[in-house]
């Protein structure tokens, strides 16, 4: 028989590892480009292996956006070691390590960990989220007209929201939906964010009673590091409005 599965022994192992990767950036000088690829940056590949290191040996498999798969007998954690890695290149304060365990009915447990602001973002299925302990429920329904959305790419016009933000690091825009300070979200570039963006917060803004959908209406917890979605996010009614405004591009 199969050893138990605890939520909350999973949970502490993901705030162990961002406790880790915090430690590994205080001695960090170079936050340029890796040279391994455009798109990647010296800080993304110092928390790969920091998470590598920690995750691997507590017996997870790891599906990371900036290695290849590896394997093991535990369960999956999707991870984006720094999301916002090129905010973080600029000194722009807003990035973050994302950590989510699935398990065979999907999400499980989520870490989404702001690295600028010290704050973390916890989820366990079934059990809420919470933001520094704090437990997090949206039941507000905030009108379009009034509200202040977060974006990434460009939206060929706006729909009637009051302002939006473009701020670099879907895992903290959308835990900033499930927290209030954003209305919703939207994907405004086809299909250009993987699992890992936004895995872990998808899973803090259902506990939190915000709904984050594909465009598409694809599934959003495929784990195949080939995939891109767009995803789309609002509290309330807004969802439903955000959802055909960028059905309609």
């Amino acid at each position: 028989m199969k050893d138990a599965v605890d939520p909350k022994k999973i949970l502490s192992d993901l705030n162990k590892t961002v406790d880790q990767i915090l430690i590994s950036f205080e001695a960090l000088e170079d936050w340029g480009p890796s040279g391994n690829r455009p798109d990647q940056y010296t800080s993304d590949v110092v928390a790969d292996q920091v998470i590598a290191d920690s995750l691997v040996a507590s017996g997870y498999r790891i599906l990371s956006e900036e290695s290849e798969n590896l394997s093991g007998e535990g369960l999956m954690a999707v991870v984006d070691p720094l999301d916002g890695s090129t905010n973080a290149s600029r000194g722009l304060p807003w990035f973050a390590t994302s950590l989510c365990v699935v398990d065979e009915y999907g999400p499980l447990v989520a870490v989404v960990a702001d690295l600028v602001h010290s704050v973390r973002y916890e989820a366990i299925r079934g059990e809420g989220s919470f933001k520094d302990g704090e437990k997090l429920l949206r039941t507000d329904n905030p009108k379009l007209p009034e509200s202040i959305i977060g974006i990434s790419g460009l939206p060929p016009h706006n729909p009637g929201w009051a302002q939006f933000r473009s701020l670099g690091a879907i895992a903290l825009d959308l835990c900033a939906v499930a927290d209030g300070r954003l209305d919703g979200f939207v994907d405004c570039s086809p299909d250009a964010h993987g699992i890992w963006d936004y895995l872990g917060a998808s899973l803090v803004c259902a506990e939190a009673g915000v709904e984050v959908v594909d465009s598409q209406g694809r599934n959003l917890k495929e784990l195949d590091r080939s995939i891109r979605r767009t995803p789309v996010a609002g509290a309330g009614d807004l969802h439903t409005k955000l959802l055909d405004f960028r059905q309609g591009f």
